[in-house]
């Protein structure tokens, strides 16, 4: 990883969007501050595409689709995109699986819950659990006392041996059934909405990121950007993001933006 300071002022002057997880890397100690909110504003009036990407649930993306300065917001590691259209007073929802698909798969969620808070002492169901559709999310840290490597490791081993695709991000770890992640419903969202195809378009968009779920977008975008944090999770990430930010978490979010704005 580079420092951010290398990224060269030609790609910058041709980033058309800024795409970005949420937690830990727009907000810090679990606090979406002034000054990343303020970011996100900055990059929205200079008219670039603003697009959460976050394991974050479905009832946080409504909200934050149509409360927040983005033009989308891709939820729960890919299950959905959401965007409101303010002219027509509309929220569309797409999903990568059907509703009965999706009840079907909280029906089996279930039991491996029940199988991970029994054999990993300490983790707990995520406090936004209730507001999800299609995945589990296990605290290991948030509003728990962190558990060790070794522990993590075990939910993601579990959640895997019951048929589970899990992705570990700074907070929880998140488990579905499917074969979709942020990367395939960042690319829908883009197609559907805005006409783009990432493949061929891949280098006109930044993605900044912190942990291991956010692997599959620091893979596919060449200006990908970790923020500083992204340092705690080495030796656990199957990708790295080409460049780093000086700066931790919301400060880090920032940080990149100034630098964008700044060469335009």
């Amino acid at each position: 990883m580079r420092p951010l300071a290398e990224f060269p002022l030609a790609p910058r002057n041709r980033i058309r969007g800024v795409l970005f997880d949420i937690d830990d890397t727009l907000t810090t100690d679990g606090r979406l501050t002034a000054a990343a909110y303020a970011a996100m504003e900055n990059l929205h009036g200079a008219r670039l595409l603003v697009i959460p990407i976050t394991g974050r649930p479905a009832g946080w993306c409504d909200h934050i689709a149509r409360m927040w300065p983005v033009d989308a917001v891709v939820g729960e590691n890919g299950a959905f995109y959401f965007r409101y259209d303010p002219a027509a007073r509309k929220m569309v929802r797409r999903y990568a699986s059907g509703s009965e698909q999706r009840a079907a798969g909280r029906e089996r969620l279930a039991a491996v819950r029940d199988t991970l808070l029994q054999e990993v002492p300490g983790c707990a169901v995520a406090a936004d659990q209730n507001y999800r559709e299609a995945d589990l999310a296990i605290d290991y840290c948030e509003d728990v006392p962190r558990l060790p490597p070794d522990a993590v490791a075990k939910i993601v081993a579990l959640m895997q041996h019951a048929g589970l695709t899990a992705k570990v991000s700074s907070i929880h770890v998140n488990g579905w059934f499917g074969g979709y992640d942020k990367l395939t419903m960042t690319r829908t969202v883009m197609h559907e909405c805005f006409g783009i195809d990432l493949g061929a378009r891949r280098d006109e968009f930044v993605f900044a990121g912190d942990s291991p779920n956010d692997a599959p977008m620091f893979a596919f975008f060449p200006h990908a950007v970790g923020v500083a944090n992204i340092r705690e999770f080495s030796g656990q990430l199957t990708a790295h993001p080409a460049y780093v930010t000086q700066a931790a978490s919301g400060a880090g979010f920032c940080e990149l933006v100034d630098f964008l704005l700044a060469a335009r």
